[in-house]
């Protein structure tokens, strides 16, 4: 026995290394590569689109525009990014992760950049005691704090087109110009896409579904509102959306997609119009920092609270929070699969643009060869769950994932805490947490996190499912389960 557990000590062992080593070879040539696509997305922007896109590659400049100004403070974990303008004032919540993200190659330039750079620092303007808002101000406080250029850029054309007649956005050349991807911007209606099912007339109550990252709404009414019963068909009103971004919502080239974006975009779309005064919320992954979001600004509006695979790691002090949570989920690591890929994803801007290129791009190609290569399938269910999977995942722009992945993952990781404190004092309803075993996405670790910050949490761990798999196949149960949560939510 003791020879056995040495040996497999040392299979573990070698098993780790040799991950460590491959992952170092291979990131360091996936950091090249994005380095070199950097300067050729600039040259076809460029031919294209007749201008150059900003990328975060980019370094700091000056932020001060001529119609407005924008003021720079840091607070927390997050850079918090004030767009004044004559109309209004802007909050916008940037993740540093967006432009500081370590590698190898940047490591070795580093003091190459600094040297050729520390002459064009950003001087951003910040309010001081005697400075008004209306500019009457007597003088300001000068910092040498830098913003990265992009986000500078992206916000001066957002005070530029307030001062401009309002016209149809027009998608970038490497994103997708179908009707399904650009519906919204013919109708010129800015609200996000909505499913709504279930009762129709005299409503008892409604619930609110919100899908996790490059998904959409059909992850719910594919799977879930068939199976519930008549009985919650008749007295609950299902609400599903396609976030910011993703599936048949809208894809502003212009947005951040931020967390109050996010957030004021579900209101505009489904609390306002549909005059939601309480509900119930379901949300899955990325939802679950959305679902927080909005029960933290309604607390007394909601009913219950179900999250499925919360992504919710715990940040130790002294660490910065979206770093930490960036290495978390993301951990540049060629094993498992699941890790690569959320590498990829995460630590690079061009590389997961050229993926979006190939998939989002073409996703009609992809619908009509899974369609073809499914049909006359004696496994016409489960090929039909995969097919609006594939559908979701690729109906997205580059622009929003990757903003919505750095800007609500990364960047709200120093909030989750302040988030569940709330929902623990503030909030009397029932908190049901659901998770995979064999999640490789977000650990079950990150469902028991919460259940620290709220006690009375109910958490529940389901044997061999993962990720998806938690609803896709066993939605049924799952359906059976939530209307059990919301009759008792409602005693």
């Amino acid at each position: 026995m003791e020879v056995k557990a040495r040996s497999r000590s040392a299979l573990l062992m070698t098993g780790r290394f040799l991950n460590h080593l491959l992952s170092l070879i291979m990131f360091s040539v996936l950091d090249l590569l994005d380095f070199a696509l950097c300067y050729l997305y600039k040259v076809i922007d460029f031919f294209v689109e007749a201008e150059r896109k900003p990328c975060y590659c980019s370094s700091a400049k000056e932020a001060i525009t001529s119609s407005g100004k924008i003021l720079v403070s840091e607070q927390g974990e997050s850079k918090k990014v004030v767009c004044l303008t004559s109309t209004k004032l802007q909050l916008e919540e940037i993740s540093d992760t967006l432009y500081t993200r370590p590698a190898l190659l940047s490591e070795v330039s580093k003091s190459t950049v600094n040297r050729l750079t520390a002459n064009s620092g950003a001087v951003i303007q910040k309010p001081d005691k005697n400075t008004k808002r209306g500019g009457g101000g007597r003088g300001t406080l000068r910092s040498t704090f830098t913003v990265n250029s992009t986000i500078v850029e992206m916000l001066q054309g957002k005070i530029g087109a307030a001062h401009q007649p309002p016209h149809p956005p027009m998608p970038r050349w490497s994103d997708c110009d179908c009707k399904t991807c650009n519906s919204w911007a013919s109708s010129c209606k800015e609200t996000l896409y909505v499913k709504v099912q279930g009762a129709t007339d005299n409503v008892e109550e409604d619930v609110i579904f919100i899908h996790g990252f490059i998904s959409s709404s059909a992850f719910w009414t594919e799977t879930l509102f068939p199976n519930f019963s008549e009985s919650a068909k008749s007295k609950y009103r299902f609400i599903a959306v396609d976030l910011l971004g993703f599936g048949r919502s809208p894809k502003p080239t212009d947005s951040l997609y931020t967390l109050r974006e996010h957030v004021e975009m579900i209101e505009r779309s489904v609390l306002e119009p549909h005059k939601v005064k309480s509900f119930h919320i379901v949300a899955h992954s990325l939802g679950c920092i959305l679902a927080l979001a909005l029960s933290v600004k309604h607390p007394a509006s909601v009913k219950s609270l179900t999250l499925l695979a919360p992504p919710y790691f715990p940040v130790p002090r002294g660490v910065e929070a979206s770093q930490y949570m960036m290495r978390r989920v993301a951990p540049r690591r060629v094993w498992p699969l699941m890790a690569f890929g959320a590498s990829i994803a995460c630590w690079y801007e061009h590389i997961s643009r050229t993926v979006c290129l190939l998939i989002c791009k073409n996703h009609r190609l992809w619908d009509f060869l899974t369609k073809l290569l499914t049909r006359n399938s004696i496994l016409n269910i489960f090929c039909r769950i995969r097919t609006y999977l594939i559908e979701g995942f690729c109906c997205h722009t580059h622009n929003a994932a990757w903003h919505t992945l750095h800007n609500i993952i990364c960047g709200t990781a120093g909030k989750m805490e302040g988030y569940l404190d709330v929902v623990k004092n503030r909030l009397k309803c029932a908190v049901t947490v659901i998770h995979g075993r064999d999640d490789e996405v977000i650990p079950v670790e990150c469902s028991y996190n919460v259940q620290s910050r709220v006690p009375r949490a109910q958490v529940k761990v389901v044997e061999n499912k993962d990720h998806i798999t938690i609803v896709v196949g066993r939605q049924k149960a799952f359906a059976r389960e939530l209307e059990e949560i919301w009759k008792i939510s409602g005693l």
